[in-house]
């Protein structure tokens, strides 16, 4: 790991392109290179310059630019309310360091940012805007010290929240996402923020209307603080509502709920706000419920006309291939982005929560990565930006790892091998840029290597390869 505190922090300098003829090359290793710049000229045939050490190259490479595919959205990470209680127990300016590591040019340039609309999880307790039963006009919504005392900005006298920071930091605009866990409790059938359970009713009746409106009161609560969203996820792992003794904040839809959803309440709410041009993100979810889940959504008309995009988890990607779920999603459905929403190692119950410098969690991310870039999918979201030494804070104690881990007594944060495997993407690969073809030489040999190729929206090409 590389150690950051109030007096330093490693950096990155911005992408400069190199002159004609030449290349940058940047390398991480388990050994201990960290993005590690270096320079180098390309020659102009292989042939003469094998001859003279009388090798072949196992690999070649070739870009072929004018094969045109998806075009990129970005990467980033979440705000959740651990990531910024983690990130506020800092001294300021290692705070700064953090904040900076992440969307400066000296740090990774992420320009996502996913935000839970209220609790989930990674939370201290479970709470929503308006746990006032029964207020169908939403009279008592309001957001909490979770969001003004730490995401947007509030009372002067506290921290200068961490979106606006990370906005000042960034050098290209941020596009922030909303994603709700649960809604108020007296509008569900479990009539608790835990355990199956649904949205009381029916698509088009007053618990529907009331909580598509919620969406829209937490857009506008948060303009007032100057924030303003790309987009919002209809819900969480919506699946998860449908399992009996779920064990932490959910709402559960059956594709056909999430559809009448959006089709009567949810899109029509979106549609006539002064949010209208928010882009609506359905499944947000594994990829294993795909084709299927969107099929039944974007075949529907009404429903499909609010939609933008598909977001998917990577938590069951190892009993779900990419090539039934994702590809066919794509080919049935070619005008709707997809975008991986979450991810995170160590929360399964047989994974140690954080482990410290494991470099193995880094490829995990990059062969992710990997595999979604070079099958349409247009971005990755990391899920906690920053986590503590345990993998929380966790009302349910769901720890996880997190590229970032604060050790706030100590007044330090680790960047870890996660960190560094993401930067490999995310400050190379900006947002308009677009995949290009990229294929392995026929006489290379049988390669374990993973790789992919964008160019970006100023001409350049990146190459990302990874060797497992």
């Amino acid at each position: 790991v590389c150690v950051c505190n109030a007096t330093y922090c490693d950096t990155l300098d911005p992408v400069v392109l190199p002159p004609p003829g030449t290349y940058v090359k940047y390398e991480s290793s388990k050994a201990g290179k960290r993005l590690e710049r270096s320079q180098g000229s390309f020659q102009r045939s292989f042939q003469r310059s094998f001859q003279r050490n009388a090798q072949t190259p196992d690999v070649v490479l070739t870009v072929d630019v004018t094969q045109r595919y998806q075009k990129l959205k970005g990467f980033g990470g979440s705000i959740t309310d651990a990531a910024a209680i983690n990130v506020l127990s800092l001294p300021e300016t290692a705070q700064d360091h953090l904040l900076r590591s992440y969307f400066s040019e000296e740090g990774l340039e992420y320009n996502l940012i996913r935000i839970p609309m209220a609790s989930c999880d990674f939370s201290l307790h479970a709470y929503t805007y308006d746990d006032v039963p029964f207020d169908y006009e939403l009279a008592h919504f309001s957001l909490r010290d979770e969001d003004t005392k730490m995401k947007a900005s509030g009372d002067p006298l506290l921290q200068i929240p961490l979106l606006h920071r990370a906005l000042a930091m960034s050098k290209q605009p941020l596009s922030l996402y909303a994603t709700p866990w649960t809604s108020p409790t007296w509008m569900k059938t479990s009539e608790s923020f835990v355990g199956k359970g649904t949205l009381k009713g029916q698509a088009g009746d007053k618990y529907h209307k009331t909580w598509a409106n919620y969406f829209v009161r937490f857009l506008d609560e948060y303009a007032k603080h100057n924030l303003t969203f790309w987009a919002v996820t209809a819900e969480n792992e919506p699946t998860a509502g449908l399992i009996n003794n779920y064990p932490f904040q959910c709402l559960g839809f059956t594709a056909e709920q999430q559809r009448d959803f959006i089709a009567r309440d949810l899109g029509p709410a979106l549609a006539n706000s002064s949010h209208r041009d928010i882009r609506l993100i359905i499944l947000d979810d594994n990829r294993i419920h795909l084709p299927h889940w969107a099929k039944v959504v974007l075949e529907d008309e009404e429903a499909a006309r609010y939609v933008h995009g598909i977001g998917i988890h990577w938590y069951l990607d190892f009993i779900s291939p990419i090539q039934d779920t994702v590809v066919p999603t794509h080919e049935l459905f070619p005008d709707y982005f997809i975008l991986a929403t979450e991810a995170c190692v160590g929360s399964n119950f047989w994974e140690r929560n954080v482990i410290l410098g494991c470099w193995e969690r880094g490829n995990q991310y990059s062969h992710s990565i990997l595999t979604n870039l070079n099958n349409y999918v247009t971005g990755w979201n990391d899920w906690n930006l920053a986590l503590d030494l345990q993998g929380g804070p966790n009302w349910v104690k769901n720890y996880a790892d997190s590229p970032i881990i604060v050790d706030a007594n100590e007044g330090v944060f680790y960047k870890q091998p996660m960190f560094y495997h993401m930067g490999h993407f995310s400050k190379f690969i900006p947002e308009g840029s677009q995949r290009v073809g990229l294929v392995a030489s026929k006489e290379s040999k049988k390669t374990a290597l993973e790789y992919t190729a964008f160019q970006r929206p100023d001409g350049a090409v990146v190459v990302v390869v990874l060797n497992r």
